[in-house]
């Protein structure tokens, strides 16, 4: 009897054994460590890896300032009364707002910290990389690294066609829009409603080699240029054609090509190991707030930079405006059908109202936000670790407030 019990109370742990031992050998030991120990991804997790280092430039352009706090606090009073709380601080505090920044016309009207984080403290950009990721392809397109956007993947990753001549139908432009058609995994663990550990969100995240993944691992699964899915090998892929293109690390030309030029501080950018030294392209550059807004008012003057043109205009407007070529019908129920309506185009979102303007934003995980409202030369840089008491629409319904007749 006594070993019957044994043997019950072992089966769990002989189980979870197995189990983590066909993901190891699936995935590698490295994937499994990180999932088990960070778990659900934050804006600390670049502490975790290794990370590469992007100088700034030496002299740079500051914003002026003219603070109003009032001012800025009181568009966020709706979004406060829905959290529920009282006062705009407790708002800031239980949200996990880490940063706040609002530029109108050059000019810092709110420029806020909280939660333990300060104007030096790095900034996980989380998914707002990918618009830095798009920066960059139009930046070697200016400079005759890349042909252009109609150019197909297996230009720049000639292997992949060798293993699947359905790669060279998928096009630069297929990646930056997500409408590749490559498979994605996103299986959710029956009954608790989380990422299963082959879920290609955490795949893509933790593995220690994503170079290999993306030359030996991935399909096509579907028609590239019909359906919109928001995939981050899509990015990952732009950072390889990047890297192949430029002979350089995607660090070493962002350095190259923004950074060095007109950023203030350094940024980091992490790599899945360092044996692979890959970049983890869809999310993992880290930053300065206001340096988040600095490349807000790069792409809201379109490319130019106090008389130097930094990328090409026509990339900054082709990337930051709604395609209306593109059936509405591509892209999920959610992103509306009447005037007012979400948009993508590469690397960005858009949202379009019904008196023809439109923002645009940079946008990432946990509430990371670079959000420009160009017809009243706005920029609003938003940092935080939740989505329960903020999400991008709030900033949309803040652009209607900007935006109305009674607004200054």
């Amino acid at each position: 009897m006594k070993k019957v019990i044994i043997l019950l109370l072992l089966s769990p742990v002989v189980l979870l054994v197995l189990f983590f031992g066909t993901l190891a050998i699936a995935y590698s030991p490295v994937y499994v460590y990180r999932l088990v120990s960070m778990n659900v991804a934050d804006v600390y997790d670049y502490q975790h890896f290794d990370n590469r280092v992007i100088q700034g430039a030496e002299d740079v352009f500051q914003f002026q300032k003219q603070i109003d706090e009032d001012y800025v606090e009181g568009l966020f009073h709706d979004r406060v009364v829905r959290s529920g709380m009282e006062t705009f601080d407790e708002w800031a505090e239980k949200s996990q707002t880490t940063a706040l920044i609002f530029i109108r016309r050059d000019t810092i009207l709110y420029e806020k910290y909280f939660n333990d984080f300060y104007r030096e403290s790095y900034f996980h950009s989380q998914s707002m990389a990918k618009s830095f990721i798009s920066f960059l392809i139009g930046a070697a397109i200016d400079d005759g690294f890349i042909g252009g956007i109609n150019d197909p993947m297996t230009r720049y990753i000639p292997e992949l066609k060798e293993r699947d001549p359905d790669f060279e139908k998928i096009t630069i432009r297929h990646l930056l829009e997500m409408r590749s058609g490559l498979k994605y995994n996103t299986s959710l663990l029956p009954g608790i409603n989380i990422h299963a550990p082959w879920h290609d969100e955490a795949v893509g995240y933790y593995h220690p080699n994503v170079r290999k993944i993306l030359l030996e691992k991935l399909e096509v699964e579907s028609e590239p240029g019909k359906l919109f899915e928001y995939n981050n090998y899509n990015t990952s892929y732009l950072g390889l054609i990047i890297e192949r293109a430029t002979n350089k690390t995607v660090s070493a030309y962002l350095e190259e090509k923004l950074w060095g030029k007109i950023m203030e501080y350094d940024a980091l950018f992490s790599i899945d190991s360092q044996k692979s030294g890959f970049e983890y392209m869809p999310s993992r550059l880290i930053a300065r707030a206001i340096d988040y807004a600095r490349f807000g008012r790069l792409y809201l003057h379109h490319g130019n930079w106090n008389g130097r043109q930094i990328v090409s205009e026509d990339w900054v407007v082709e990337s930051t405006r709604e395609n209306k070529n593109i059936p509405r019908n591509s892209y999920p129920d959610w992103f509306g059908e009447g005037c007012k309506r979400t948009y993508y185009n590469f690397q960005w979102w858009g949202h379009a109202n019904c008196d023809s303007t439109f923002q645009f934003a940079a946008s990432g995980n946990l509430g990371q936000n670079i959000y420009v409202i160009p017809s009243q030369e706005v920029i609003i840089v938003h940092c935080g670790n939740s989505l329960e008491h903020y999400g991008d629409w709030d900033l949309w319904q803040i652009a209607e407030k900007i935006t109305s007749p009674s607004e200054p």
